[in-house]
């Protein structure tokens, strides 16, 4: 079976920015946030302060994944101009998600760079209040005025939007907006990840919520799902649960696969990110095949063929 990792990060030097203020490399894969709080970023194996494209090539040839998204967001830092890079430096091998911070007064300058000069057709805003713009940012609404000019714009261009509005309980968490996002823009295509994020505990609203998402132009990646139902352990039955529960309510074509690496390698190997679905036998044989890359080339046509 041919795999595609949907959701990937490339960090040319931990530069994060959060909640607990600025996040700093302390070697040894670890880094320190502002407060003193320090966290296992990168296994060290893979990276004293960075996990670069070619290491992340050779993850991705070891285990048999033909290509990857490379999404970004504040909590390893932007990482535009190093994304670029890999993009150019690794032809046919990954598809770039450009980001920014909405409040930025030149934001519509830096989408237009973005969009333009640098021919980005995926962009990512990682809004969640626990690693995201929320974060560091005043409540908004995703479906408001902030939002709303710069998802015009990438609209206009057919480009992906990809958005992280974090678990349910946070402020950041507006399935009803990405809603009201989608209905305006009925012609965009619209990845949320880490299918909502769910937590133990979370699962009326991992149900109501995919209910309300269910439009043409939505999808769900799958990423780092191990991760959110700590502390449970391999196999995670509450993640394959969930799985379970979105391929009820979304079908299988709505959910695409994605690892999110680096960081849940500091808990478990990428194999495993993997198998945690395929031996739970949520999906028919058939299915497997869209979850694993046919659903990606749809919601991601930057990929290519």
């Amino acid at each position: 079976m041919k795999i595609i990792d949907a959701h990937a990060h490339v960090i040319e030097r931990i530069a994060g920015f959060g909640r607990r203020g600025e996040l700093r490399p302390v070697g040894g894969g670890r880094a320190r946030w502002a407060n003193g709080e320090e966290i296992q970023l990168i296994p060290a194996e893979l990276g004293e302060d960075s996990f670069t494209g070619e290491t992340l090539v050779g993850l991705l040839e070891k285990n048999g994944v033909e290509k990857a998204v490379l999404l970004q967001g504040s909590f390893y830092g932007f990482q535009n101009e190093y994304t670029h890079e890999v993009v150019n430096a690794f032809p046919g091998r990954f598809a770039m998600a450009g980001t920014l911070d909405p409040f930025c007064r030149e934001r519509n300058a830096l989408l237009d760079r973005l969009l333009e000069a640098m021919s980005v057709r995926i962009i990512k805003f990682e809004v969640s209040s626990g690693g995201g713009l929320m974060g560091y940012h005043e409540q908004l609404s995703l479906d408001g005025e902030v939002f709303a000019p710069l998802f015009e714009r990438i609209s206009s261009v057919g480009a992906t939007l990809v958005i992280d509005i974090g678990s349910p309980g946070m402020e950041s968490f507006q399935p009803e907006a990405i809603r009201i996002v989608a209905e305006r823009h009925p012609h965009m295509k619209i990845v949320v990840c880490h299918l909502l994020a769910p937590g133990p505990g979370d699962e009326r609203m991992l149900r109501v919520s995919l209910e309300l998402l269910k439009r043409d132009n939505v999808w769900f990646d799958l990423a780092a799902i191990p991760w959110n139902v700590a502390p449970e352990t391999y196999p995670y039955p509450t993640g394959q649960e969930y799985v379970r529960i979105a391929r009820s309510i979304q079908g299988a074509g709505k959910l695409i696969w994605g690892s999110d690496v680096p960081c849940p390698l500091t808990r478990e190997s990428y194999p495993r990110l993997i198998t945690f679905i395929t031996e739970a036998h949520i999906f028919m044989d058939s299915e497997l095949e869209y979850v694993f890359r046919k659903n990606a080339l749809v919601a991601y046509p930057a990929l290519g063929a």
